[in-house]
């Protein structure tokens, strides 16, 4: 799904872009963002490489940021829990400070700024979605229940199931991908790698990693 990018906003150079990873320094763990999120009823789950980490049981490396997905109709319910925080929109090298709602309509990316530190805690994807079936907005052929895509640690801390997440880094593959898809293979099922091999297949045809599964 391509996002029709909404009028404003500032482009940032590869410098610029660069430097924001300064400003991820303080960044929030899976945990903290659990206990802000506790009890809500949109579902959520942590994603990216912490989600990796959390299917493996421990930290297996440094993260510059953290990332969690949720159905975009339920961002309410998430911003509700983030008082006194700044969201910013950000897609394709531009970014919007404090957001306006079509910007946020009109984008899936938003970062949770601290405006007393200009730092950024927490990266938040709003996902396409119809009602409880979460869409793949890379190919929207793939289309999967909630309940099937979110595990949960055992304490609780709901993340997105690896098949999926290395889905994603396959876009991509950039050394740090490769490196999650080396570290978590040998962990996942025969039917997760047999769910990602499809996934892979459909989404990205002759993609390298298939010959590793």
């Amino acid at each position: 799904m391509r996002e029709q990018l909404p009028a404003g906003g500032v482009e940032l150079s590869p410098a610029e872009i660069e430097a924001l990873d300064a400003r991820w320094s303080s960044c929030w763990t899976p945990s903290a963002v659990a206990r802000q999120l506790v009890g809500i009823e949109t579902p959520w789950c942590v994603a990216a490489g912490w989600a990796l980490d959390l299917f493996r049981g421990t930290q297996t490396r440094p993260h510059g940021d953290i990332e969690i997905a949720i159905p975009a109709e339920g961002f309410p319910e998430v911003r509700e829990r983030f008082p006194g925080l700044a969201f910013d929109a950000v897609s394709s090298g531009r970014i919007w400070a404090n957001a306006a709602p079509d910007v946020l309509a009109a984008t899936h990316q938003t970062w949770l700024r601290d405006p007393a530190t200009d730092n950024y805690l927490l990266d938040v994807f709003r996902e396409p979605h119809d009602g409880d079936t979460w869409i793949c907005r890379h190919h929207e052929t793939i289309r999967l229940p909630y309940r099937d895509i979110i595990r949960h640690t055992r304490d609780g801390i709901p993340y997105l199931t690896p098949e999926l997440v290395l889905l994603f880094k396959a876009k991509h593959a950039r050394p740090k991908d490769q490196a999650d898809f080396d570290a978590t293979i040998p962990h996942l099922t025969t039917a997760q790698r047999e769910t990602l091999t499809e996934l892979l297949a459909r989404a990205y045809p002759g993609h390298r990693w298939l010959a590793d599964l």
